[in-house]
């Protein structure tokens, strides 16, 4: 089993800065991909950024340079620093984590953006 604890989200103002942490715990594989996916209402879940144990980094489209993610493999953690956040960008962020075919969830935290 395995448990994500997501911290961070919360408000701001569009343009403005927001860091979102999550650190995984229990059975983790040697291998595998952490990340965050959005979800806005009424739409569907999508990719943020995501990172492999090799370094691997896949971001959403919509990122555009404003995102980064990076890991902290001692403490199986990932961070996502958001930048010049638009009212777009308002949604739930869901950490992930992925392993021999296996995909767990975090609770999500919302990020909501004004303009």
């Amino acid at each position: 089993q395995v448990q994500l604890v997501e911290s961070g989200g919360g408000s701001v103002e569009a343009g403005g800065s927001m860091r979102l942490s999550c650190q995984a715990s229990g059975d983790i594989y040697s291998i595998h991909v952490m990340g965050w996916y959005r979800q806005a209402p009424q739409k569907q879940r999508e990719l943020v950024a995501v990172i492999s144990t090799a370094e691997n980094i896949n971001y959403g489209g919509f990122v555009q340079g404003r995102f980064t993610i990076s890991r902290a493999d001692a403490k199986y953690t990932v961070n996502l620093q958001m930048n010049n956040l638009q009212p777009d960008d308002t949604a739930v962020y869901y950490c992930t984590i992925i392993q021999q075919r296996n995909n767990f969830w975090g609770p999500g935290t919302q990020v909501t953006v004004s303009s």
